[in-house]
């Protein structure tokens, strides 16, 4: 829903992804997101969504988004980092030279830096092998972001998930994958934290933490 909510917000100030492919030949790259969780709607449940850029740092960007209930209580926040490439080389272009708010930000609602995580990509941390399929691909012919959220959450099995409840969630996007490509998932425990990695033909392209 944070994705889809800033898909909305970007077409909207008209600078989404179909816009800058067709007009600028450049496309976005969501490097990172992190969420924290208050508490998870519920099925059913009437919610207000915002989500707004707070920066403009020449390279990159950071977008907030807050989801509050009926009565206005937080439910959760998110910041999500993002840039723009060329279509042509895959090279970042500056935001400033692109149809992209570059002043009179909002004042963001998720103030927390990002995190370094640990490298737990080691043969006693790997969990199973997924092959990337037709439904794993977006638009840009690339495995979806969400797809790897995902695969990530598939080293808790059903039980966990319905009896605990996500209080935090990070995840980097360091690399591209494609379909037929074979991803390894890693799992690490540390500190009430759990790290997930997934890595193609030994390099490392996503990561995870999760702290339930």
């Amino acid at each position: 829903m944070v994705q889809d909510n800033l898909t909305e917000c970007f077409g909207a100030m008209g600078c989404d992804g179909v816009v800058y492919r067709e007009k600028l030949n450049a496309f976005w790259v969501f490097t990172k997101t992190r969420v924290h969780f208050v508490r998870r709607p519920n099925w059913r449940e009437k919610i207000t969504a915002a989500t707004f850029p707070v920066d403009n740092a020449g390279m990159r960007t950071h977008i907030n988004t807050i989801f509050t209930d009926s009565e206005g209580k937080m439910l959760l926040t998110a910041n999500q980092e993002a840039c723009v490439l060329s279509l042509e080389n895959h090279r970042p272009l500056c935001l400033s030279n692109l149809p992209y708010p570059k002043e009179h930000f909002p004042e963001p609602v998720f103030t927390e830096s990002f995190e370094k995580f640990p490298e737990i990509v080691k043969d006693a941390n790997f969990v199973y092998e997924q092959t990337i399929r037709s439904q794993h691909i977006d638009m840009s012919r690339h495995m979806n972001n969400i797809e790897y959220v995902k695969l990530a959450l598939n080293v808790f099995d059903d039980e966990f998930l319905q009896t605990h409840e996500a209080k935090e969630l990070e995840v980097h996007y360091t690399g591209e994958s494609t379909e037929g490509q074979t991803l390894k998932i890693f799992r690490h425990d540390e500190n009430n934290a759990t790290f997930i990695a997934i890595q193609e033909s030994g390099r490392c392209i996503f990561e995870m933490k999760i702290v339930f």
